[in-house]
């Protein structure tokens, strides 16, 4: 299917950063170079289930031991996948919508989009104050006192309020922090964790290797017209 044959379907991608946009967690590199030791046995309760993801990473962002300048700087380093800006152009050549949605930290991941041009796409997550004294403070601008995975960006409640008059919504993800909305969406295009999971929940999916094969999934667009169609037949019954 050409570009120019696409089915008039709008899309909204949902797309997460950490593990996806960048192969690394932004906030576990931060963590394993800036933090008190102590940041990996609350890293250790959190795996347990004993603590929420929020309450986790407000009290590993506390521990936190470093200049905003030094910070930038290490930010300043960590790369993106190649493949994502020109998924960002095909995506939005179409008239089609991109949300960031983070259960990390927005002042890394703002940071990272500018410096790539891409400061334009708006980012759904966790705030990073920097304090008086040097210290760091996290907030939760896009929490859910009903979310279910304790997470402090609520994916789904984002989605619910950014959805609009998209016709299909597609998730991209690579953790955790994305099954819940994986079952609210048309479609997910995953990875690793994330994919496993699809995988046995028997979620709607397409293994996505990397951006690159995204920009040319959507450029071909075969893929929609079987989505909208599902999408379609789920809604009229």
């Amino acid at each position: 299917m050409s570009a120019t044959s696409l089915p008039s379907v709008t899309c909204l991608f949902l797309c997460d950063f950490d593990g996806t946009i960048m192969p690394e967690d932004v906030s576990d590199a931060l963590l394993s170079r800036f933090a008190l030791p102590e940041w990996q046995e609350i890293e250790t309760a959190w795996r347990a289930g004993t603590l929420s993801a929020r309450d986790c990473m407000q009290q590993q962002v506390a521990l936190l031991r470093v200049a905003l300048c030094e910070l930038d700087q290490f930010v300043d380093q960590r790369l993106i996948d190649p493949g994502f800006a020109p998924f960002v152009q095909q995506v939005t050549a179409r008239g089609w919508q991109i949300r960031i949605v983070s259960d990390g930290l927005d002042y890394a991941i703002k940071r990272v989009l500018q410096r790539h041009g891409l400061a334009d796409l708006p980012v759904f997550a966790n705030h990073l104050q920097v304090l008086a004294d040097g210290s760091y403070q996290l907030h939760f601008p896009n929490a859910d006192p009903h979310c279910r995975s304790g997470s402090g960006t609520c994916k789904c409640a984002v989605a619910a309020r950014e959805g609009g008059a998209a016709q299909v919504s597609i998730l991209i993800g690579d953790g955790s922090s994305d099954f819940c909305l994986a079952h609210q969406v048309q479609q997910v295009w995953a990875k690793d964790r994330l994919l496993n999971y699809c995988q046995k929940q028997g979620l709607p999916h397409w293994p996505m290797p990397d951006f690159s094969a995204a920009a040319q999934r959507v450029q071909n667009g075969d893929w929609l017209s079987a989505l909208h169609v599902s999408s379609t037949m789920r809604a009229e019954s």
